[in-house]
């Protein structure tokens, strides 16, 4: 094998590993933990999950929901700092045309806020559990909204975390085959089956 196939390899998996990634952290301020699903609210932390009650029951999701129906959201506290601020909660349809990689900024470019949303709950206070329900009737794209308010309002800290409602996308799955296939092709690379299959096909071609 060539110098020139192994850095081709080598820089072919270098970027797909990087696309993997981005796409694990995609999805703005709510990312995997373990097992677990995380929201970070400025520096703070909370267990963040996503039930749909009336059809997958006591199944978890991180983001994406499969279908749009009722959905249950529920924040569990990392840090006791929440437990005593003011958590305001909004859903909004996706104006931006980013999708997944929607951000804070772009939020805050919205010059009709109250017009995108789609289900608002008012800062209050829950120092135990947070939740809250929305029924969805709509797929698509769909931005969640968390601030958490200080009672002297002396911090604001908030979380932006753009989800698919109906999501029937493929994940990961071909990153993963790109992988396998690379792997394939560097193992027969090594084991000098690339290099036979090519002087094989040079000497067909050239015979023909």
């Amino acid at each position: 094998m060539t110098d020139v196939s192994w850095h081709l390899i080598c820089c072919t998996f270098v970027i797909c590993l990087l696309l993997i990634s981005q796409q694990a952290d995609a999805h703005g301020s709510v990312g995997a933990d373990g097992d677990l699903c995380v929201i970070q609210i400025g520096y703070l932390k909370a267990h963040f999950k996503i039930y749909l009650p009336r059809s997958y029951q006591r199944e978890e999701f991180c983001e994406d929901l499969p279908e749009a129906t009722e959905s249950l959201f529920v924040m569990e506290y990392e840090h006791d700092g929440l437990r005593e601020m003011l958590i305001d909660f909004r859903i909004i349809r996706d104006v931006t045309g980013l999708g997944k990689f929607t951000r804070r900024s772009d939020i805050e470019q919205i010059d009709d806020l109250d017009a995108a949303t789609v289900f608002h709950q008012p800062a209050r206070i829950d120092p135990d559990v947070f939740t809250a329900v929305q029924h969805f009737d709509t797929p698509g794209w769909y931005i969640g909204v968390v601030t958490a308010t200080s009672k002297d309002q002396s911090q604001v800290h908030m979380a932006v975390f753009p989800f698919e409602v109906g999501f029937t996308g493929f994940g990961y799955w071909p990153m993963f085959i790109v992988l396998i296939i690379l792997l394939q092709l560097f193992h027969w690379a090594m084991n000098g089956s690339l290099s036979r299959w090519r002087d094989r096909f040079r000497v067909n071609g050239s015979a023909a």
